[in-house]
Parts: C-alpha cells; sequence; structure tokens
C-alpha cells in the first residue's frame, strides 16, 4: 500500500513567489490557460499557484520554468538572506540572447 503525500500545513512557506510566476508568464506572453496546457495541469491549479492558495511542488515548478524559458531560480520564493533575483536596470546588449530579464542581487 503506497503512503499518503505529505501535505504542505496552512501558513507554510510556499516553493514558488506566486507574483514571479505571474511576471514570468506574462513577459512570456502567455495566458494561465495556455501555460497550463503546456505544462500539463489544469488552468484552475495554474490560477491557484499565482493566486498564492497552492504550492507548486518543486516538480511543478520544474515544469513551468520549463515552458517558460527561464531559469527555476527565478521562480522559487526567496529565503532571508539567501541569493535572489532582481529585474535588472541596464540596457541589454542586442547581440546577447536573454533568456531572463534578471540579476542577482542579495537581500
Amino acid at each position: 500500500m503506497s503512503e499518503l503525500p505529505v501535505r504542505r500545513r496552512r501558513g507554510a512557506p510556499m516553493n514558488h513567489d506566486p507574483k514571479a510566476v505571474t511576471y514570468a508568464r506574462e513577459q512570456a506572453g502567455l495566458t494561465k490557460r495556455a501555460l497550463a496546457e503546456k505544462c500539463g495541469f489544469s488552468e484552475q491549479l495554474m490560477c491557484d499557484i499565482e493566486a498564492g492558495r497552492r504550492n507548486a511542488t518543486p516538480e511543478k515548478l520544474r515544469r513551468i520554468a520549463g515552458a517558460l524559458n527561464c531559469p527555476k531560480v527565478v521562480l522559487e520564493a526567496k529565503r532571508p538572506g539567501v541569493v535572489a533575483l532582481k529585474p535588472s536596470t541596464e540596457q541589454p546588449d542586442p547581440e546577447e540572447r536573454r533568456v531572463c530579464d534578471c540579476e542577482l542581487a542579495l537581500i
């Protein structure tokens, strides 16, 4: 008999940053429905992940990052004292292909 998955307790920290997921999706020019289809889950789950009502498991976060063509770390929840990403203010080099408009920063 298989064990039931361990549920995240209410109020526990999320694996992802809901605002980062929404921002990355919008930058990719995708709707929630289109992103959910690319990831293989329901539009309702995608809405709940972006709203912070449901946690994106590491596997779901990997699928979202892959569909958005961005590093998983951009979508992960930021922990105090850990290296995080912030929007870049410098002008990108037109010759350089950028995957994400972010740079590392300490919080």
